[in-house]
Parts: C-alpha cells; structure tokens; sequence
C-alpha cells in the first residue's frame, strides 16, 4: 500500500489512499518514530471520503471517523507513513540550545553514556556497525538504501523490515538537529566500527560551526589488564572521568582531514573493514573465514565425538579470542560456508540461535 497524497494540518497529518479512504494521524511527541512504537505516541483515526477530490479540502474535524470496521495497512505502507511523520515532527520540533551532545557509533555505547555522564546531556547512538557492509556513497540516499537492501539481504539482524531504516534515519536526524552552539563530543575507540564511524559523524556535521572533541576511549584503558577495543566495554565510572579531562577541539584543518577520510572511504566497494596498524583497512569479506574454520575445527578436537555445535558458541569461541568483528557479519560469513560446502548445517539457519554446524 503507497499512499498518493499526504497533507498536513498540525498536529494532525492526513494520508489518502484509494478507495477514498483517509487515516489521520496526531503526533504526540517531539521524538522521532520508529514502526514499532507509532501507535504507542500518537493517536490514529480513519474517514471515508465520497470521491478522491474531496482530500484536497480535507478537514478531519468536519467528518465523524469510522468506527467498528477499519483497513489493514502493510509494513510498507506503515514505513511510508513513518517517514512522512518523522519529516514534520523534525519541521516542527524545538531544539533545546547548549546542551552538550555526546554521539557514539552502538546504542550499547550510547546507553552507558547516558547513565554515566553528568546532566544535561543528549546522547546519539548510531545503530549500524560501519565496520562490515558497503558503505559507497553512504552519505547520500541512494547509498543509504543501497547498503540497507545490502543489510536486509545477508545479514540476519533478527529486526522487523523497516524498523532498522527507520532507527538509522531517525539517528541521522538527531546530528542534524544539532543546536549551533551546542558543544559535540564524538566517542570512538581503536576499531574499524568506531573510527569509521567517526569519520562518518564529522562528515554530517561538516556544515555546523559546532565546537568538536574526539574522546578515544581505547587510549584511556591502554594499560587494562583486559584488552578494551570498543567504547561501551568501558566501565560508566570511567566514562565521567575521562569525559572531565581537560580536552581541545578539533581545528579546521582536523576537521576538514577527517572529512577527506570520509570521503575516500565512501568510494571503496569492499563490505569489510578492520583496524590495523592505526589504519582503517579495507579487506575481502572472507577475511576472517580461515580463522573461522580453524576455530570449529578445534572445537571438534575437544568433542569425544565430532559433532555438530551451536552457532552461537562457534561465535562466542570466536570473539573470546578478541576478533573485532560484528557478530552479526560473523553469522553471514558462517553461512557463506554453510553454502560453500565447507560446513554442514543442522537446523534453519533464520538466526544464530536456529541452527547448528560442523565441518564436513
């Protein structure tokens, strides 16, 4: 179902849809939507128009709604309607000045952010890891959609169609409603998903005057007893105190650096990418994939008896060895074996948790 028309009358938005039908919706919130939470913060109601020419002077307050009976409306209609949402509640919403932004590349950073930093703050959480997937011409909307149909097609993310769309446009939104004056704090650690990630943040900011601090969480813990590689291994106490280390902002001439950084890294055409001697890398997506089956391989040496193994436990084996990889990319390669022939398969392989595999 794609909606023709959509007209707006604040706070109420209107979507026509053949047979003449009309769903009114009333926002409620200043915050952005997703799928899964549009019915939760506003308020919905339908109407029967007579013929389509009566949408162009719709007023819902001139109808009585529909009641007893309704339309069903698909994911793909319900995206369309969320997006049309999201663009008024950002023409409408009123940004708060001067409190300081703090933006990180995981929503598990970003949780941890928000419980140990001091009040006021605004933390911004990207939800994609920009480590693993193509990330050509990511800035623009075709690049967007190309990586998010790449995403929908290999990797099993266990999320609803669209909800993952609607997470990382909304996130895109939030940077750009950024206060002028706003001070801006970009979390990162010594990893490709971070450091491309920052690349990524100053590239969306690069028409804000915004004064800009990089915050390496990895060069805090460097002398941890464990390896700490990504921001949110750190612990909430240490966020405050590395957050109140004296810091200055970056220059132009930084900023425009990490800029160019952004832009060669959009014309690469690889879907992986590691942190290696203080460089993001580019690398083959069967990078990891010996590592892989060497891995299984000695997991079968432990069995009295080989067998097949959890999915999941192939993977944790995986990351105990502090393999900075997405567990998520790691699952897609894992079935990329699986259909290769190199690994055999019991189960459906719908997520990690589904099946089970051994060499063959």
């Amino acid at each position: 179902m794609i909606f023709i028309k959509v007209k707006v009358n604040y706070p109420f938005i209107y979507f026509y849809n053949e047979p003449n039908v009309v769903f009114v919706y009333q926002i409620k919130t200043s915050q952005y939507l997703t799928l899964t939470d549009m019915n939760e913060v506003g308020e919905w109601a339908t109407y029967e128009l007579k013929d389509a020419g009566e949408f162009e002077k719709f007023n819902h307050e001139e109808y009585l709604p529909l009641e007893g009976r309704g339309y069903f409306v698909n994911q793909e209609g319900l995206s369309v309607m969320v997006k049309a949402i999201n663009k008024v509640i950002q023409k409408n919403r009123v940004v708060i000045e001067s409190i300081p932004v703090h933006v990180v590349s995981t929503e598990s950073a970003a949780g941890s952010l928000r419980f140990g930093l001091p009040r006021p703050r605004m933390v911004i959480g990207y939800p994609d890891s920009l480590a693993n997937g193509p990330i050509l011409n990511l800035h623009t909307e075709v690049g967007l959609s190309y990586r998010i149909e790449w995403l929908y097609e290999n990797i099993n993310s266990e999320q609803e169609d669209h909800l993952f769309e609607n997470q990382i446009m909304n996130t895109l939104r939030e940077i750009e409603d950024i206060a002028l004056d706003a001070p801006v704090y970009i979390w990162y650690g010594n990893n490709a998903m971070e450091q491309v990630g920052l690349r990524f943040f100053l590239y969306q900011l690069r028409e804000k005057n915004n004064k800009i601090f990089l915050i390496n969480s990895t060069e805090f813990n460097e002398n941890a007893v464990e390896p700490v590689f990504y921001t949110s291994q750190m612990e909430t106490d240490d966020l405050r105190v590395i957050f109140e280390k004296d810091k200055k902002p970056l220059t132009e001439k930084e900023r425009a650096q990490y800029q160019k950084e952004w832009e060669q890294l959009s014309e690469t055409k690889e879907v992986l990418r590691i942190w290696e001697d203080s460089q993001i890398k580019s690398v083959p997506e069967d990078y990891y994939d010996s590592f892989i089956i060497e891995t299984l391989r000695n997991m079968h040496i432990q069995q009295d008896q080989k067998d097949f193994i959890k999915t999941g436990s192939l993977i944790g084996e995986i990351l105990d060895s502090h393999i900075q990889i997405d567990i998520f990319f790691l699952e897609y390669r894992i079935r990329h074996l699986v259909y290769n022939g190199v690994f055999e398969l019991k189960g459906i392989p719908k997520s990690m948790r589904h099946y089970r595999v051994k060499i063959r």
